[in-house]
């Protein structure tokens, strides 16, 4: 990524999922963040103002658009920003968001996923995201989504054919968290806990809330790892501090 400001903006749809370990990535990279928290407003920017485009989870449907209005809007900025070429990634609800824009379904999953499983990386090779391998990642969704068209599918679970897509260079979306903490994790627990029903993915809030800290110390790694990847090439205007 060439020298200069990354201009980020955030697309967050409850208060209590925010960007979790995403945050210290973009403060130590000195990135100008921005925000669309649709719990308050609304409001979405203008593309030229956008290098990275992080679209954050949520416990609502992206086919609730009778519901929630703001939806409809949102997707057409993530098409159109896709379009123009800017970098996106989508976490969760963010990733079904991508593939909604894009014309693909989301469905229920037929179980729902609540907890630290692992997942199988499917594009291993160069050239693709980098997707973990054996160590347990945290989800936290009851949906699914098809891939999007041209789409390239990342990862699966035992629980989910659908865990992750790319789509050409700095588009990815992935159904899990890699950018959970403690924190997060605790506020999931908290405000969802009616998610938490017995299932074969499915863990308790005491199985939740007991994860050593070496789980998350991983997955934020690969987030950075995530975030690097599709960023790398964005030429962005040399800014003296």
């Amino acid at each position: 990524m060439a020298r200069g400001h990354m201009k980020v903006h955030v697309l967050q749809h409850v208060p209590f999922e925010g960007l979790g370990s995403i945050a210290g990535w973009l403060d130590a990279r000195g990135a100008r963040v921005t925000w669309t928290r649709f719990f308050h407003e609304a409001r979405i920017p203008a593309l030229g103002e956008v290098d990275l485009l992080i679209a954050m989870g949520g416990p609502m449907s992206v086919n609730d658009e009778a519901v929630w209005p703001w939806l409809r809007p949102e997707k057409q900025f993530v098409r159109e920003a896709i379009t123009r070429g800017v970098a996106v990634l989508g976490v969760c609800l963010g990733a079904q968001l991508i593939a909604s824009a894009l014309g693909a379904r989301v469905v229920p999953n037929p179980e729902k996923e609540i907890g630290w499983f692992p997942i199988e990386a499917i594009q291993a090779a160069s050239g693709y995201a980098p997707m973990p391998h054996t160590r347990p990642v945290f989800h936290w969704h009851g949906e699914t989504f098809e891939l999007p068209p041209g789409a390239v599918r990342l990862a699966r679970s035992e629980g989910c054919e659908n865990q992750a897509f790319q789509l050409g260079r700095n588009v990815v979306g992935a159904q899990f968290h890699l950018e959970s903490t403690p924190e997060t994790v605790r506020a999931l627990v908290h405000h969802c806990a009616a998610d938490l029903v017995p299932g074969p993915y499915v863990q308790s809030s005491q199985q939740l809330l007991a994860t050593p800290g070496e789980a998350y110390a991983a997955g934020n790694a690969r987030m950075d790892d995530l975030l690097a990847y599709v960023t790398d090439g964005l030429v962005l205007p040399f800014t003296r501090r």
